[in-house]
């Protein structure tokens, strides 16, 4: 988690607005499970028992009130006094969607020097966002054929149908 999001080029308190994802000046729970990737696909088999046990950790660290949220003001105490955060091994943690996570992610580390043409795309992530790409492609073209139909007779249910 540490390297991939590049925790060392950001300031402490950089580092802390960019992960207050309402920017209400608090990490609160949500804040917290979101930073680790715990609201990801790739972690919709943790339970939600593991998922709490890393916020309850991160909390123990950081929150010094035990309010149940770490305030700015207690996260830069920590990280002045030598705290930081865990990597409890669920991945490198997800900000956004899953177009800012590919590119956050995987285009930066293998594809950000501009040279690499689509046939260099042969990651198995590459062909994992582009397979969605086309998914997303498809479905759009499928809902925009029958937008353009007066009636879609499929969505007709059988009971009312002449020939059913």
């Amino acid at each position: 988690m540490i390297s991939e999001h590049h925790i060392s080029n950001f300031d402490p308190l950089s580092f802390f607005k960019m992960h207050d994802f309402d920017s209400d000046g608090l990490w609160e729970g949500t804040e917290i499970r979101r930073t680790y990737g715990l609201e990801d696909v790739s972690n919709k088999d943790v339970s939600e028992e593991k998922k709490q046990e890393v916020v309850t950790k991160v909390l123990e660290i950081f929150d010094t009130d035990g309010n149940g949220y770490i305030e700015s003001r207690e996260w830069m105490d920590g990280v002045r006094n030598g705290k930081k955060l865990q990597d409890y091994g669920y991945g490198p943690g997800h900000h956004g969607d899953a177009e800012q996570e590919y590119e956050l992610h995987h285009w930066q580390q293998y594809h950000a020097d501009g040279h690499d043409s689509p046939e260099d795309m042969t990651h198995p992530e590459d062909i994992e966002h582009y397979a969605q790409h086309d998914k997303l492609e498809d479905e759009a073209d499928r809902q925009a054929e029958l937008d353009r139909r007066p009636i879609v007779s499929e969505n007709i249910p059988a009971k009312f149908r002449r020939n059913a």
